[in-house]
């Protein structure tokens, strides 16, 4: 099974090796059919603590590392 790649922007940078990244996403309600903008944050994992607040980046979906992260940070863009 492939793992989830999602695009979004960094919302927090503060903690030690994990970036908070906030993924907006365009939902179509059944009914009225207008489309609805959802925001969701992830944390994710950055090993080399090189990002800051408002970069755009990649991230991918892995195996645990605490029990939040469950997210790793592929690519800034």
């Amino acid at each position: 099974m492939p793992k989830r790649e999602l695009t979004g922007k960094i919302v927090s940078a503060k903690m030690q090796k994990t970036v908070v990244v906030s993924v907006e996403t365009l939902k179509e309600h059944s009914k009225y059919l207008k489309r609805i903008k959802s925001h969701k944050n992830y944390k994710a994992h950055n090993e080399k603590m090189d990002l800051k607040e408002g970069d755009a980046v990649v991230i991918r979906e892995c195996a645990p590392i605490s029990k939040d992260k469950k997210w790793e940070v592929i690519v800034k863009i």
